[in-house]
């Protein structure tokens, strides 16, 4: 926590070599792991990780493929199923976390100046997580008819009621993740292999069990980036799930801003 408190971007190489680490010690070690990426202590992975606003859906449907196609159990929190993010908020007054106040005083008696103390705080507070659910676009996000313990920054245009009526939004999206690892015995138990551990800013694993495999690629950057696919894979392969229209399943695919895809074979 000693760096907690500073605007420093993550370590993709590093996120990836945890990731890979876990993942597959965990599985040779017969554990079994719980896997999050938001809690009520972090800021939300879609501002931690996403790097540009206009990628934010694909980004979060990254996300979601990269923990609920692995081995383990994964864990929704709260909004994170609409790509509820940071609120943004213009005054050091609105924030209620005691943390996040006393880091603000101690970012200016380091001599920070307020518009750099506040920016920090922006980014890293606990509160970021913890706004009130945004059902509708309605006084208070339709949680409640007073005034809740934080204001809710951006309800009108994320909230339930708005991505129910879609079938391309990111709560169907989650829906489908979940009813595919409840019907794929592939997902919901065994194997796993790391894939293209020297590709830039790809994670990407294999799955499989009594013959049956699934290859899970997820892309975290901006810059397109291309993979070569097995013949193998070429010939038998079906996207089970992607986060773009799907594209045709070839020896070279090219992967959009956060493109990930899932192929079974």
């Amino acid at each position: 926590h000693g760096n907690k408190w500073t605007k420093v971007p993550y370590d993709f190489e590093s996120l990836r070599h945890i990731w890979h680490e876990w993942s597959q010690g965990l599985m040779e070690n017969h554990g079994w792991p719980a896997w999050f990426w938001n809690n009520h202590d972090q800021p939300r992975a879609i501002n931690r990780f996403i790097k540009t606003p206009k990628y934010y859906r694909v980004g979060a449907k990254m996300l979601a493929m990269l923990v609920h196609l692995n081995r383990g159990t994964p864990y929704v929190y709260m909004g994170e199923e609409i790509g509820m993010i940071d609120p943004t908020y213009h005054k050091i007054e609105t924030y209620v976390d005691v943390e996040s106040k006393n880091a603000y005083q101690m970012l200016l008696e380091k001599g920070l100046t307020k518009q750099q103390a506040f920016e920090i705080v922006q980014t890293k507070s606990r509160d970021n997580s913890r706004v009130p659910m945004q059902w509708r676009n309605e006084d208070y996000a339709g949680f409640s008819t007073h005034e809740p313990w934080l204001q809710n920054a951006n309800y009108e245009q994320i909230n339930v009621a708005q991505d129910e009526k879609s079938a391309d939004s990111l709560y169907a999206f989650y829906q489908n993740l979940i009813r595919l690892r409840q019907e794929n015995e592939v997902i919901a138990d065994d194997d796993y292999t790391p894939k293209y551990e020297e590709s830039e800013e790809i994670i990407a694993f294999e799955r499989q069990l009594a013959g049956k495999h699934i290859l899970v690629v997820t892309h975290f950057g901006e810059t397109p980036v291309s993979i070569s696919i097995s013949d193998e894979i070429v010939k038998n392969g079906q996207v089970l799930v992607t986060n773009y229209p799907a594209q045709p399943v070839s020896g070279t695919m090219l992967l959009k801003p956060y493109e990930s895809f899932a192929i079974a074979y």
